[in-house]
């Protein structure tokens, strides 16, 4: 409880770019990192960290670039989406839209016909499509822009079938769920809690399963075989209690303690994708 409250109050001075900014730097990503996971470019993700939400295409693009980020850190995306909607109700910046000019009142008789007016219309209209046709045939488009547009298309798909997403989704562990420990051959383990009281000691059988206790203190366990144990949060299978035939201690096995040993074994592996794409390859 006490690291949750430092959290919450080093996050109450920060805006949502500051927090994302921080939270890839504490995970050693970088920018190109996100933009290759989430396909927003840089530029953007550049101006979601600065909090310049005017640099980009609009609130709707803003909130699902957001969210993409959130995503790629394992963040509460949800959370984050409806505090970056309070942070721009607050910052006045609403869906980005130019003001709309105010002219003063003319001259009646300086207006031209109606009639005169359709036809300026249709014709600057039949030009412009004219021209929009003829590029399209003739010229290629700006390099950046195509990319851009066509990553703007991309992250518009996904937040239209980001509900479907969550329905298909996995539930995340319940922090306050049952974990079970099942053998899958002969291993001896201990449990102990936070005052080194017993909880549970036996040599398990291949099959053989153990629950602990939702209310014991702090639960740790040593064993020299973690890897013949499965931990599971509500029947989810959670990472590795450890490395073969090296004896662990002081390892917690509480529901909260899996949870955060999980998400820091995705963040390892990720770095470590990371670290292997930008390793430079020796030349044959």
């Amino acid at each position: 409880m006490e690291d949750d409250t430092v959290e919450n109050s080093e996050f109450a001075f920060q805006n949502i770019g500051e927090r994302l900014r921080e939270e890839r730097e504490r995970r050693g990503l970088t920018l190109d990192d996100i933009a290759g996971t989430t396909r927003v470019p840089i530029r953007h993700l550049q101006a979601i960290e600065a909090s310049q939400y005017d640099k980009l295409p609009g609130s709707t693009y803003c909130i699902g670039f957001t969210r993409s980020y959130a995503r790629a850190l394992e963040m509460d995306q949800n959370k984050i989406a409806d505090e970056l909607r309070e942070e721009l109700a607050e910052s006045g910046v609403g869906s980005f839209k130019a003001p709309t000019p105010s002219y003063e009142p003319t001259d009646p008789s300086s207006v031209p016909s109606r009639i005169l007016a359709w036809t300026a219309a249709a014709i600057g209209i039949f030009i412009i499509g004219g021209f929009l046709v003829w590029r399209s045939y003739f010229m290629d488009g700006p390099a950046d822009g195509g990319a851009s547009d066509e990553t703007e298309m991309v992250a518009e798909a996904e937040m239209e079938t980001e509900k479907s997403e969550k329905k298909s989704a996995p539930a995340a562990p319940n922090p306050d769920g049952q974990v079970t420990l099942t053998a899958k051959d002969v291993v001896w383990l201990k449990i102990y809690d936070a005052d080194n009281k017993r909880v549970y000691e036996a040599e398990m059988k291949a099959g053989d399963s153990y629950q602990i206790p939702k209310d014991a203190n702090g639960p740790m366990i040593v064993t020299g075989r973690p890897e013949m144990l499965v931990a599971t949060i509500d029947g989810k299978t959670m990472a590795p209690l450890g490395v073969a035939e090296r004896t662990i201690s002081d390892v917690g096995v509480s529901a909260a303690a899996l949870i955060k040993r999980e998400a820091e074994a995705k963040a390892a592996a990720k770095a470590d994708a990371a670290k292997q794409e930008m390793a430079p390859t020796n030349p044959q």
